[in-house]
């Protein structure tokens, strides 16, 4: 037994199937439609939002053992928009194949797709739609599709439709394929094996500069998949729903005046794995602590003052021009300024001295590139080679429009890269803790210097996974489930060992 639940009047739809129209207030006010016979429902509401009359429907549905499209679960993830943007990157890839197909055809004007039951009336993207459908089966959708100057085609959103209001050419294409669907096509989907884990994966869905893209997100979550890991991105809104989760990954550009220390600080009070932890943030986003600790652990580094207000005028009797002032918490090559003489030096330093009683002077290293090694839990985790911008001495350009350049890249394997560039990293990343550290080397005529060493290193689809590909998504995971065991196994022993005897 089929029914389809709508606010369209039954004579709306195709002859075929206006018997099994259901007003939505219907059916959730009618205990009688838990029956003893198999019933399915296809939940065409309006209004599908959260807490909404097609919420309630999809949710009755689920409590009276009926098979629905869409479930609640796809209905939350369509109105999550972290969620959402999670499951977004598989269809990137998609669409991007599908444009480099089409060519010159494809045009570079943003468009979207109306999607019914996994099919749209653009028959060039027919494989698309279906692939839309398979990863948020929801009746009507539109899809809006923008090409972006740095990675190509990106799916920009994805919007539930209702099939009321539909124009005349719409509303032909949703009801053929409704008749469709309700004939054979209808499949719902089999329950997922429940994971072990669960895994808060914490972020800014509004951050221009993500420490991870939405496409290293859904490969973060295949790879939570194949180890038996939920992966769920979360934003600042839900630290009070923290403790739901087993363990806490930062994803976000973290600061110890923000709410990513609040985070990191309340999961390892809950005894939850963390990464980064508040000590890696504390060490790592304070560039006077790495530069005090380096130096008096014999890492070789640029050479480097710690300058106040007092000092700044003779920072010149130290280091030659070109000086390199840099603010102690920047990120992302912000709050770092290249002086070439003493106007600069005392009206840039005296800026920077505004927010911060110290800043740091450092000796200017001109490379072709900065070495960036990734290091986890003590261990190399990728090597990439951060190209600078064009016409500029960072890896990333800041215009005052607010838009970034960035240089290239180029990834290597580990075993390709100087053993020397290796040692050193690990040595200056195992100072700060046991984390994931992102450790900056220039290597030069004499020898490599450590510039800094980040907690939440960038990992973006492309770039830091370019050699390892999926096995460094699977290698973090794999982190957070031995440090998961690890706790496991502890917490029995020590269960065990406070027992009272039996004997």
């Amino acid at each position: 037994m089929l029914l389809i639940l709508s606010e369209r009047k039954p004579e709306t739809f195709p002859a075929e199937v206006a018997g099994l129209v259901v007003a939505p207030r219907d059916y959730i006010g009618v205990s009688g439609h838990c029956s003893s016979r198999p019933t399915r429902l296809l939940n065409l509401t309006g209004d599908c939002s959260y807490l909404s009359l097609g919420y309630y429907a999809s949710l009755l549905a689920e409590a009276r053992g009926q098979p629905v499209v869409p479930s609640v679960e796809t209905i939350v993830n369509l109105n999550r928009k972290a969620i959402r943007t999670l499951q977004l990157g598989e269809l990137d890839g998609a669409l991007r194949a599908r444009m480099s197909a089409l060519g010159d055809a494809a045009g570079t004007t943003a468009f979207s797709l109306f999607i019914a039951f996994g099919a749209t009336p653009d028959e060039r993207f027919a494989r698309f739609a279906k692939l839309v459908w398979k990863t948020f089966p929801f009746p009507l959708m539109d899809v809006s599709l923008t090409p972006c100057p740095r990675q190509g085609w990106r799916v920009k959103d994805i919007v539930p439709v209702s099939a009321r209001g539909l124009d005349e050419a719409r509303d032909a294409f949703f009801q053929e394929r409704l008749v469709r669907f309700v004939k054979g096509e209808w499949r719902p989907r089999p329950p997922r094996k429940s994971p072990r884990w669960s895994l808060a994966v914490l972020c800014d869905p509004s951050d221009p500069t993500p420490a991870s893209d939405a496409d290293a997100l859904h490969k973060l979550a295949r790879a939570g998949q194949r180890q038996g890991v939920a992966v769920t991105v979360i934003t600042r809104h839900d630290l009070g729903r923290l403790a739901e989760y087993d363990a806490l990954f930062i994803r976000e550009t973290t600061n110890v005046n923000h709410h990513t220390f609040t985070f990191a600080c309340k999961a390892e009070a809950e005894g939850m794995p963390v990464i980064d932890d508040p000590r890696s943030i504390l060490r790592c986003s304070n560039k006077v602590y790495l530069a005090e600790c380096l130096k008096a652990q014999g890492v070789p580094t640029p050479r480097t003052l710690v300058v106040d207000r007092r000092r700044l005028p003779r920072v010149d009797r130290d280091l030659d021009y070109p000086i390199v002032l840099k603010i102690p918490d920047g990120s992302f090559s912000r709050g770092v300024i290249k002086v070439d003489d003493r106007a600069a030096l005392l009206s840039q330093g005296r800026h920077l001295l505004e927010a911060s009683d110290l800043i740091l002077a450092q000796e200017f290293m001109p490379t072709a590139f900065d070495w960036r090694v990734g290091v986890l839990a003590g261990q190399p985790l990728y090597v990439s080679q951060y190209r600078m911008s064009r016409r500029h001495w960072q890896i990333i350009k800041h215009n005052a429009d607010g838009s970034a350049e960035y240089g290239g890249f180029q990834t290597l394997d580990v075993s390709e890269t100087p053993p020397e560039v290796i040692a050193l990293a690990l040595r200056a990343a195992n100072l700060m803790g046991n984390g994931l550290y992102g450790v900056d080397i220039k290597q030069t005529e004499r020898g490599c210097f450590v510039i800094e060493v980040n907690d939440n290193p960038s990992i973006d689809a492309g770039v830091e996974d370019q050699v390892l590909k999926g096995g460094l998504y699977d290698r973090l995971i794999g982190e957070f489930v031995r440090r998961l065991e690890e706790a496991h196994e502890k917490n029995t022993r020590e269960g065990l060992a406070s027992a009272p005897s039996m004997g």
